[in-house]
């Protein structure tokens, strides 16, 4: 099955799944927690299923949709994981079936008032609905002012305008349900000098400037962010805020 929407990440879906940062495992206990049910869990634009995954942990059965069949074709399959290729506007879930619904750093790409609409028919009453994102990551201060600047320098034009939602922190979203004042989470890893890189290129961004000009560029910026991390086997601290939304239906 085609579907039309904007694909950013099927070209790189393999790295996209390599280098992408996980979600902290709290998330999840917490998302369950304010679940009321535990039957079933949409997982919304799962990309290659990382969040479907932890899901997995409390939820009988996880739907996983994405618009991409190559994100699904490139997704860690699981037991208890039911992948499929819809979009988040037309997902053929069941009516009334859902106790929680997930969207992880994708939501800045939906159409807001058919993806509510949906939310609102797959969702059982008191069913949740959580979207969440991140924006800049942080290493070290010389680190992260090489970042910055491939990011707003270098790239700034390539980003498309809903990346700004993500740079908001979907403080800007409004959807027709009761909403949860969601605590804190942020995400970490521990990586080397190219786990940094290779997730500097899954960036969408850094996909456009490539195919437009021919040139990573990534490479702008490699040889001021290596010296300065010195060998480049050395690990180090990588941290990302996570700006939570979380919703609650009721009849």
């Amino acid at each position: 099955m085609k579907v039309k929407f904007k694909d950013h990440f099927s070209e790189n879906s393999e790295e996209y799944n390599k280098f992408r940062p996980k979600y902290p495992a709290e998330l999840f206990a917490y998302l369950a927690s304010v679940s009321k049910q535990h039957q079933r869990a949409w997982d919304c634009a799962t990309g290659t299923g990382q969040s479907a995954i932890s899901l997995s942990k409390y939820y009988s059965t996880v739907i996983a949709t994405d618009a991409s069949e190559t994100q699904i074709k490139n997704a860690e399959k699981k037991q208890g994981v039911i992948f499929k290729v819809a979009t988040a506007e037309n997902s053929y879930i069941e009516d009334s079936s859902i106790d929680l619904i997930t969207v992880a750093q994708a939501f800045h790409w939906f159409n807001t008032d058919k993806f509510s609409k949906e939310a609102n028919r797959v969702l059982k009453d008191k069913g949740i609905l959580s979207v969440w994102t991140y924006n800049l990551l942080s290493v070290q201060e010389k680190i992260d002012e090489e970042i910055i600047y491939l990011y707003n320098t270098i790239l700034g034009e390539y980003w498309p305008q809903e990346r700004k939602m993500v740079e908001d922190g979907y403080k800007s979203v409004q959807l027709p349900f009761k909403e949860i004042e969601a605590p804190s989470f942020n995400m970490s890893a521990n990586w080397n000098l190219s786990q940094l890189i290779g997730y500097l290129c899954t960036w969408s961004a850094t996909k456009k400037y490539q195919k437009k000009l021919g040139v990573n560029p990534v490479e702008k910026i490699h040889d001021k962010i290596a010296n300065i991390w010195g060998e480049p086997e050395k690990v180090l601290s990588v941290k990302w805020p996570l700006s939570i939304r979380l919703w609650q239906k009721s009849t």
